[in-house]
Formats: structure tokens, sequence, C-alpha cells
């Protein structure tokens, strides 16, 4: 589907479960980061989280942005989202102790007439536009679509250290996101996840469960990081320069 029919025909929900603690980071660097929290880690002077948001409210397709905050950081990041002064609404519920809980909380106070949802980390502020777009677009046609890349290394299968296999890459992929899927069938695979208490590392996992649809995969990207581990912070640094430059070159 074209992207003028998309933004005509479909209303489009973007879901950001931002209430984990991130662990990693506070492990590896605890004076640095004492509160735990990666997405609000300060880049060019605004929290990672807030540049994410920033993609998407750029995208043609969005209609809506709902980010899943702890309850302290509701004030917070209310007050960076109106000084933002964003082009799409932006709206905050309370997670919960987990993304999958925090992802379904969202999903409960988006409209129901929406057709798609994309559910993207929070710490992956460099997805760009046309993969927002792409990814949104096969979601339309298919039902549901993730962001994926294939692998550079070799990846092997082993069992208490000692290697059983080698898996081919060429049948592998590595998830990332924006992972888009029609709200329905998404707010299904949550609610057969609540009744097996089965629990996802993705969006996809639960909805590959109903087999109902196949999950198509879009190309990703090298440069849609998600900030987990500190040497991650300095990629960053590196990629928002770049981002910053290639905004100042004139058509």
């Amino acid at each position: 589907m074209d992207l003028l029919s998309v933004q005509k025909r479909m209303k489009v929900a973007v879901i950001l479960p931002a209430a984990g603690l991130g662990t990693r980071m506070t492990k590896s660097q605890p004076e640095k980061n004492a509160s735990g929290r990666k997405q609000f880690l300060l880049l060019d002077g605004e929290p990672v989280l807030l540049h994410t948001i920033r993609k998407f409210s750029r995208s043609a397709l969005v209609n809506e942005i709902v980010v899943s905050l702890r309850g302290d950081d509701i004030a917070y990041v209310q007050e960076l989202v109106d000084k933002a002064a964003l082009p799409k609404p932006v709206r905050l519920v309370i997670g919960g102790d987990s993304r999958q809980q925090s992802v379904e909380n969202a999903l409960e106070i988006i409209d129901p007439a929406t057709d798609l949802v994309a559910v993207h980390d929070a710490v992956r502020p460099f997805v760009d536009l046309e993969q927002i777009d792409a990814v949104i677009r096969e979601a339309a046609e298919c039902g549901a679509a993730i962001l994926g890349i294939v692998p550079v290394d070799t990846v092997k299968q082993v069992h208490r250290h000692i290697i059983r296999a080698t898996i081919p890459r060429d049948k592998l992929v590595l998830a990332q996101t924006p992972q888009v899927f029609r709200f329905a069938l998404l707010k299904e695979a949550y609610s057969k996840a609540g009744d097996d208490s089965f629990a996802g590392t993705d969006e996809a996992s639960l909805v590959e469960r109903l087999d109902k649809v196949e999950v198509h995969v879009v190309a990703g990207s090298d440069r849609n990081i998600k900030i987990t581990k500190p040497t991650d912070i300095e990629l960053a640094r590196l990629y928002l320069e770049q981002e910053k430059a290639a905004a100042k070159i004139p058509a």
C-alpha cells in the first residue's frame, strides 16, 4: 500500500514503553546513571526518550503517540512534551513492571477505531523516517511487520559451553522495532499471552503464537541501535552529530 493510501485510510498509533529501570546500564556505570533509566540519559541536552518521540512525531503516517512510564516520571515527561511543542499528540500512561505490561496498559487507552499499532523501544532514537513509513506500509498490507537485520557474525547453537550446531545466517534475522500490527490482532495476542501466562521478548513473539498471520520482515539498519549499555552512548552521540550535520545540507 502506498504512503498516500495509508495516510488517508489508516489511523496509526505508536506505543513507546519507557517504564524500565535499565539495570544493565546501572550495574555497568552506577555513578553516571544513578536512576538506572537509560531513556532519560541526555543526548545533546535532551533525554533519549524525547529524541525518540520527536522521530515518530515527524512521520506523516503516525496519528498519535502513547508513552508508558513509571508514575513518578509522568509530570517530568509531560513537561518535556509540552515544551517541545510536537506536531502530533502525545499521551502518557502509567506502565507496568514489565515491558509486556507497559504495552498492554497503553493498548487500553488507544482509540478502538485505530487500525495499526506500532510498538517501538523508547531507547532506539535513530530509526529513520523511511524505515518507520516502510514497516507501517507493510503492516497495512499484511497485518504484521517488523524491522530486522541479518546478523553479521556466525551464530552457534551451544549446550553447556559446547558448540552443537552452526546456524545458517540466511535463516536468521535480528529483530528491531518498530513492530507494527493490526490493532485487533495485537490486542488478541496480548489477551492470549495473559491467559497463558506467557512472557514474550517482543510483540512479534506474541502475535506468532496466534498463528493467524505471517509476520513480515522489513529491512532495518545497523544504526537503529538500542541504547542499553554505556558504550552505546558514545555511538549515539556520533549518530546524533551525523544527523544534525545531514539536516544542514541543502537539498
